[in-house]
C-alpha cells in the first residue's frame, strides 16, 4: 500500500519528498521558510486554555452526515445548562452548519476581544465562513493557504469565552484543513476525534484512510460512530438495512483496527427534515430510536473525553 501524506512544513522532508510534487507551496518548503514554528500556535495555545474539551469530527468519505453529527453532538451537550459549548464549520468550501442550526443568515460581529460568535442557545455558540458570505449560495474558491489562514483566524481571533466544549466540523478527506486545525491545535490539547462513517464497504474504505491520517499526526481517536445504520419507520418502528454492512460494517473495522465504536445511529427522514428547518432533531422528536441513539453516542464520548481534564501546565506543556 503506498500512502502519500504531507511530511509537514517544519520537517526536513518538507518540499523534498515524492508527495510534495505538484503541491503550490513545495518551493517555498523546500527553501526551508517554513521551518521557523508559527507564532499563531502558541497564541491560539494561550487562547485555548480557556477550552476544557477540544472534539473534531472527521471522516475520510462526504454525505456520511458528518456536520449533522457535529450539529446534534453541540446540541445534545448543550442541553446542559451548566456547560458552555461552541461548534465551530472548518468546512470552508462547504459550510453547512448555519442552516442546520437555524442560524442562516446572521453576522459576525467584531468587538474588542475578537469576533463575536452567533449563538443558537445562550449557552451553545455557533461559527461558519458562512456568516462572512453575502449569500448562502455564493461560492468559496479558495487554494489551501487563505483556508488555513481563515482557520487559524476562527481560533485565534473568535471571542470564544470559557467553553466546556468545542466542536469542529470538518470538511471530508485528508487535507488542507485537517492539517491545518491539527497543527494550529497541536500545543493546545485535542481530546481527539471521532469519526462518522456509514456500513457499506465504500464509505469503510476511505474512513480507514482518516484513521491512518489520525495515526500518522497523532491524534487521538475517541472512537467510531456508524451512522445511516438501518432505516426505523417512523410509524411502524421496523427497521430495514438501506446501506448493508457487505463486509461486517464499522463493528468489524473498529476490531480490526482496535479502535471503540461509539454506537450506531439509524437513519430517520426527520433528521433531514429538522436540519432543514434549522431545528434539533433531539428536541423536536425526543423519544424517536435516533434520538436515543444520538445521546447514547453523546453519553459514550463525553465518557471518553471527561476521563482526563488537562490542567493549565499539562495544556501548555502538550505537543503531538
Amino acid at each position: 500500500m503506498i500512502i502519500l501524506y504531507c511530511p509537514g512544513t517544519s520537517s526536513e522532508q518538507a518540499g523534498k519528498t515524492s508527495s510534495c510534487q505538484g503541491c503550490p507551496n513545495q518551493n517555498l518548503c523546500a527553501s526551508g521558510a517554513t521551518k521557523a514554528p508559527d507564532p499563531a500556535i502558541e497564541e491560539i495555545a494561550v487562547k485555548m486554555l480557556s477550552v476544557k474539551h477540544k472534539i473534531l469530527v472527521l471522516s475520510g468519505k462526504g454525505g456520511v452526515g458528518k456536520s449533522t453529527f457535529s450539529a446534534h453532538l453541540a446540541h445534545a451537550l448543550a442541553g446542559d445548562s451548566n456547560k458552555e459549548v461552541a461548534l465551530l464549520d472548518v468546512d470552508i468550501c462547504g459550510p453547512s452548519i448555519p442552516r442546520i442550526m437555524g442560524v442562516e443568515g446572521e453576522q459576525v460581529h467584531q468587538s474588542g476581544s475578537g469576533w463575536s460568535p452567533v449563538y443558537v442557545e445562550d449557552n451553545l455558540a455557533v461559527m461558519s465562513i458562512g456568516f462572512l458570505l453575502s449569500s448562502p449560495d455564493d461560492a468559496v474558491i479558495w487554494r489551501g493557504p487563505k483556508k488555513n489562514g481563515m482557520i487559524k483566524q476562527f481560533l485565534r481571533d473568535v471571542d470564544w469565552g470559557d467553553l466546556d466544549y468545542l466542536v469542529v466540523d470538518t470538511p471530508p478527506g485528508t487535507s488542507d484543513e485537517h492539517l491545518s486545525i491539527v497543527q494550529y491545535l497541536s500545543s493546545a490539547h485535542i481530546d481527539g476525534a471521532v469519526i462518522i462513517t456509514t456500513p457499506q464497504e465504500v464509505s469503510l474504505q476511505d474512513v480507514r484512510k482518516e484513521i491512518r491520517f489520525c495515526r500518522k499526526v497523532k491524534l487521538p481517536i475517541i472512537g467510531v460512530v456508524e451512522n445511516m445504520s438501518g432505516f426505523v419507520c417512523p410509524k411502524c418502528k421496523n427497521t430495514s438495512e438501506i446501506f448493508p454492512s457487505t463486509t461486517g460494517g464499522a463493528e468489524r473495522m473498529c476490531e480490526e483496527m482496535n479502535l471503540t465504536l461509539l454506537g450506531r445511529i439509524p437513519l430517520d427522514p426527520r433528521i433531514g427534515k429538522s436540519c432543514d428547518e434549522g431545528k434539533s432533531f433531539l428536541a423536536e422528536f425526543p423519544e424517536s430510536p435516533a434520538a436515543l441513539a444520538y445521546r447514547s453516542v453523546v453519553q459514550n464520548t463525553c465518557l471518553h473525553t471527561l476521563r482526563h481534564v488537562p490542567t493549565h501546565t499539562e495544556t501548555r506543556a502538550y505537543t503531538h
